[in-house]
């Protein structure tokens, strides 16, 4: 039996998870369920692992996977996804994780940092569950270069899943092509007529850029990870 706190945060980190493919900060749990420190988060995480719901990924920041649901009566009916090794974790056995799927477009590589060539082609296509792509639109699938994201969960040779859009909020992590010419996988961050695009790394200095320089090509909903 779980706790209110505990399915709420197990809620707010399944819905963090599906929306932007990788788990919140502990301050960004703190905030949602209204709790005055992190040490009150870090027992919720540690009774839901003890229970096993979650799972931490050691040596790695805010990776938490979700390894099933509570009973119906304690989940209110929400559904969480984590997306590892291919698979998405719904309390499902593995060969129940595609049964609904759909093929999207491979369009190549994405930079996480330096910005490498703009994306232009479809190279081959990757077979994903249905329940990454939840809402309408276009999505299409990105290898991940590098380590600038990898405070965020997103590690070089990663794939990632993106809803094309050409707007996206502050916090969102995007695709933004760069004076028409690089694309790169950031954090998207707007001051007035300012656009930043954020690493998750403190070895990569935050891009700036003027608005009219940066065109978003999508926003990230969602990470495979192969081993």
């Amino acid at each position: 039996m779980l706790t209110r706190k505990q399915l709420d945060l197990l809620t707010f980190i399944s819905k963090r998870i599906h929306k932007d493919g990788v788990s919140p900060s502990f301050d960004e749990m703190k905030e949602a369920l209204g709790l005055r420190s992190k040490s009150g988060i870090h027992r919720l995480i540690s009774a839901l692992e003890e229970r096993g719901f979650i799972r931490r990924l050691p040596h790695r920041a805010r990776a938490i996977e979700i390894l099933k649901l509570p009973d119906s009566g304690e989940a209110g009916g929400f559904v969480p996804t984590s997306i590892d090794g291919g698979l998405a974790h719904k309390q499902v056995e593995p060969a129940q994780a595609f049964a609904h799927s759909l093929e999207i477009p491979m369009m190549g590589r994405i930079a996480a940092g330096t910005p490498i060539s703009a994306i232009a082609e479809v190279h081959n296509h990757v077979t994903v569950p249905s329940a990454m792509t939840p809402n309408s639109g276009e999505h299409y699938a990105l290898e991940v270069k590098g380590d600038s994201m990898i405070d965020a969960g997103i590690h070089h040779g990663d794939i990632v899943v993106i809803r094309r859009q050409d707007d996206a909020t502050n916090g969102d992590i995007v695709v933004a092509l760069v004076e028409d010419q690089e694309a790169t996988l950031k954090t998207l961050r707007r001051k007035n007529e300012v656009i930043e695009l954020e690493a998750a790394n403190p070895a990569y200095k935050t891009q700036r850029y003027h608005e009219e320089q940066v065109k978003i090509q999508g926003r990230m909903v969602g990470l495979i990870r192969t081993f």
